[in-house]
């Protein structure tokens, strides 16, 4: 079983594998829990009902906890719903959560165990693309509010991580593509290699039985390296958001109706662009970001005469200091910079080289 190691204020590892349930629960048993709260999503009760037994047979109580899927989850009223079951179960701070889903589940799961007694531990059981290679590592947690995306959260480093592969064999294409933006994203700005892979193969880069297993695990490995260096954004780890400010604006204006994976990639066009125009990257790079994401399905462009929304969207995003707008932006492939304050004139220029 592949390990990666997250190194940091609170060490943990990334395992990699496939059937995974009774580690999960070995691991469960082996940090002295009593009981385990685990978080899932409606269309995943039959998996959280297998992982109850394993927990159950290693001596640790299993509460189950339904929540609404994706970002319906990520909703104030219902974390409290999930707390006010951690309360009647009698919870204490030696007691575990373990989240089982989504980017959406595992964000919600570990802001309920970060607010629980000030904090409990939390194992991450990601079920989709996206979150194997984004959300379930790193200790961010969050929820969402009408204001934006992830506005309300905490950093709360994860017990451990579970990637269980078998469960891209069950995933809808969509999904993959998707996902496949924030393996894409590491590749641009910190491992060429991957970027490479994308070039050579599109087919196979989705594929579970061929390339993907190896995009993952560099993927993870490099989030892990940056966010054990960097936890709380001091610098590097800022370069995770490539693509983001556009793509969160996104996200928003659609009601996050639209897959956090499609926003990005939409972003990651919208910044190339705006690199370009700052004399940053040449148009040959802008041109490989359009390919690469084209080839595997994910979108590239956005509605046109939007720019208004997206622009006060992108004002309220958590990145800015002293109420400027800022990007992570390459400067080449695995090198990044920061544009910081660009005029409006300047982003809508992006814009329109990005609309539909």
């Amino acid at each position: 079983m592949p390990t990666i190691a997250v190194n940091g204020p609170s060490p943990y590892e990334v395992r990699i594998g496939a059937g995974l349930s009774e580690d999960i629960a070995r691991r469960c048993a082996d940090t002295g829990a009593d009981k385990a709260a685990i978080i899932f999503q409606p269309a995943l009760r039959t998996a959280a009902e297998e992982l109850a037994k394993s927990v159950e047979g290693q001596g640790v109580t299993p509460v189950l906890c339904e929540v609404p899927d994706a970002e319906a989850a990520k909703q104030l009223s219902v974390v409290g719903g999930v707390w006010d079951r951690l309360g009647e179960a009698g919870f204490s701070r030696s007691d575990i959560v373990i989240g089982v889903g989504g980017g959406a589940t595992t964000d919600m799961a570990g802001f309920v165990a970060a607010g629980w007694m000030r904090g409990i531990k939390v194992i991450q059981v990601p079920t989709t693309l996206l979150a194997m290679v984004d959300a379930a590592v790193g200790g961010k947690t969050g929820i969402n509010t009408k204001a934006g995306k992830n506005l309300v959260g905490a950093f709360h480093e994860p017990d451990s991580v579970f990637v269980d592969l078998e469960r891209l064999e069950t995933l809808p294409q969509a999904e993959i593509v998707a996902g496949s933006a924030e393996i894409i994203k590491t590749g641009f700005i910190h491992d060429p290699v991957i970027v490479e892979r994308y070039v050579e193969n599109p087919g196979a880069c989705l594929d579970p039985r061929g390339v993907l297993p190896e995009l993952i695990e560099r993927s993870i490995a490099v989030k892990a390296a940056v966010v054990g260096e960097d936890l709380k954004e001091a610098g590097l780890r800022e370069t995770l958001n490539y693509g983001h400010t556009f793509g969160h604006a996104i996200e928003r204006q659609e009601n996050y109706a639209w897959r956090h994976g499609n926003a990005v990639a939409v972003g990651m066009m919208f910044i190339a662009n705006l690199s370009h125009q700052r004399g940053l990257i040449d148009a040959e790079l802008v041109e490989l970001h359009r390919s690469i994401l084209t080839n595997i399905g994910l979108p590239t462009t956005y509605q046109f005469g939007k720019f208004a929304e997206l622009y006060e969207a992108m004002t309220h995003d958590k990145k800015n200091r002293d109420g400027k707008i800022r990007f992570v932006a390459l400067t080449g492939i695995g090198a990044t910079t920061r544009i910081e304050g660009p005029t409006r004139e300047e982003l809508e220029a992006a814009y329109a080289a990005i609309t539909e």
